[in-house]
């Protein structure tokens, strides 16, 4: 695996492609630096070497250009985490942009205009992915979040760099990181996945049966696996017509060895809401007009319990609606659970937007192994699929 270790970038102008898709408030300020910081050991790297960077993103889904997709707004939080003046090209593509790339000194930085204000990117167009390529000596690819979309700038590019491409230090991070959990995995092996419904979930649950030893379910998607048994779930969250699936999960895991952990009690509410009334209930019996909102303090426990018996932890999906303080105390202490098996030498990954919020929130970021940046792909990666991203460059 080519990575930027293995090639020395002096008075080399490296195009990498990075995953700058932040989020903005109204001001149109970046509200937060995770992925720009993602991204500084790669372009640090290239310019102690003596090189200079050229970063492609895109940001957002624009239709039509409009200015609030612009990677203008993100100068300056660029240039602030870098340490360095960032340039910057209105186009990613033409004379706007291979001027700004001509004129491009050794250990300067150029930001590109948003990739997808032309549809030929998200189309893999390869035309337009020549002419991206016209704009570096060298592709890295360091964009982990983009690299399950077969778009001109993440995949289609590699074809005009047959051998000066390599993967960034992030993405080749976050490859290692997958790789510990799904092949060269310290045991017991434990994966905890969450989240609202078991339809989004179901192909990661039946690629890793075969890696794990235990599997916690938690969260919305819990209900479908309960009801499916006989219990009663009051009003909470189901997916009848995944009940089935549910139990042939169940079947299969109980085949494979794999022990499931369901919650056994829950936090009942009235409502939807941080005014509601609540209750502590077992989650096979919770009353008609009653909702499951978070996992109970037995069923914390018993995660906990589980999690610290293990030596490598993959973390997908809260187990409860943590974005409310009054359902937050089941993803506290599940995080907390992780935390603490990761500083007794156990290894801890986590992604999905929700599980990387959570501990975000809690301040529990350094306290775990790895938090992965990409969703998507990190999804895909468990789901045993090949991502076009990755597999260009190693191609």
């Amino acid at each position: 695996m080519k990575t930027i270790q293995d090639i020395n970038f002096k008075d080399k102008k490296a195009l990498i492609r990075v995953d700058f898709n932040v989020p903005l408030n109204k001001e149109l300020v970046v509200t937060d630096l995770t992925r720009i910081e993602a991204a500084k050991p790669t372009i640090e790297k290239i310019l102690n070497d003596g090189g200079s960077c050229v970063l492609l993103s895109h940001l957002g889904r624009p239709k039509n250009k409009e200015l609030e997709f612009s990677l203008q707004h993100i100068v300056e939080a660029v240039s602030k985490v870098l340490g360095v003046q960032v340039l910057f090209a209105s186009d990613c593509v033409g004379e706007i942009a291979e001027t700004a790339v001509a004129n491009l000194k050794p250990k300067q930085v150029l930001l590109l205009e948003n990739v997808r204000y032309h549809m030929q990117e998200t189309a893999g167009d390869r035309d337009f992915a020549k002419k991206l390529s016209k704009l570096g000596d060298i592709y890295v690819n360091d964009a982990f979040g983009s690299a399950h979309r077969a778009h001109a700038s993440t995949a289609i590019i590699t074809e005009n760099f047959p051998k000066d491409k390599c993967f960034g230090a992030l993405l080749a991070s976050e490859i290692h990181s997958l790789e510990k959990v799904l092949g060269d995995s310290q045991k017991p092996v434990t994966a905890v996945i969450g989240g609202a419904k078991v339809s989004s979930k179901i192909t990661v649950i039946e690629n890793i049966l075969d890696k794990i030893e235990h599997l916690i379910i938690g969260g919305g998607m819990a209900f479908t696996f309960i009801k499916a048994q006989g219990g009663n779930i009051g009003n909470s969250l189901v997916e009848d017509d995944k009940q089935t699936l549910a139990l042939q999960i169940l079947k299969r895991a109980k085949e494979k060895g794999v022990e499931v952990h369901l919650p056994v009690d829950v936090i009942a509410a009235d409502q939807f809401s941080e005014k509601a009334n609540t209750q502590i209930s077992p989650i096979t019996e919770i009353p008609e007009g009653w909702m499951g909102l978070d996992s109970g303090p037995q069923s914390n426990s018993n995660f906990e319990n589980v999690i610290l018996q293990s030596k490598t932890i993959l973390w997908n999906g809260p187990v409860g609606v943590f974005e409310m303080e009054l359902f937050s105390k089941g993803t506290i202490s599940l995080a907390n659970a992780i935390a603490n098996a990761t500083r007794q030498g156990a290894f801890s990954l986590v992604g999905g937007g929700d599980s990387v919020a959570a501990v975000k929130q809690f301040n529990l970021s350094k306290k775990v192994s790895y938090v992965s940046t990409g969703g998507g792909a990190m999804l895909e990666m468990l789901e045993g699929k090949t991502l076009p991203g990755i597999q260009a460059i190693l191609d």
